[in-house]
């Protein structure tokens, strides 16, 4: 079996010197029964929303929401994290670790996914 290593991170979008509000959370509307795993290759993008939600933006535009189990330390500040899988599905009885970006990568705390909720964003406000 082949070993799949992944690090995804997303940069932050607030301007110099502005805080960006970590609790800040789209609304969200369930759009189907929660999948137990998502296909890797189909991961176009990751957007980490606080130390408890990641958004999980597939090829094609489907957005799955992960509601991990455990509050995550780190995972909302940093907004990096690594997994490792072997079948090319990201499940969730597998594990996040949080990576820890000040002065190069880090490990930080490892942490427990939940299901993946296939849902609709809510649309900015303008």
């Amino acid at each position: 079996m082949r070993m799949i290593l992944i690090a995804l991170a997303v940069a932050a979008t607030a301007a110099p010197g502005v805080a960006k509000d970590k609790n800040r959370v789209p609304e969200a509307t369930p759009a189907g029964k929660p999948q137990s795993c998502i296909m890797t290759s189909r991961i176009r993008a990751s957007h980490v929303r606080n130390d408890s939600i990641i958004d999980f933006e597939m090829n094609g535009g489907q957005i799955y929401r992960n509601t991990l189990p455990q509050s995550c330390p780190g995972l909302g500040f940093d907004e990096a994290f690594s997994y490792k899988t072997s079948i090319g599905q990201l499940c969730s009885v597998d594990t996040i670790a949080v990576l820890r970006t000040g002065g190069g990568p880090v490990r930080g705390p490892t942490c427990g996914l939940g299901m993946f909720q296939p849902v609709t964003l809510a649309k900015k406000k303008r």
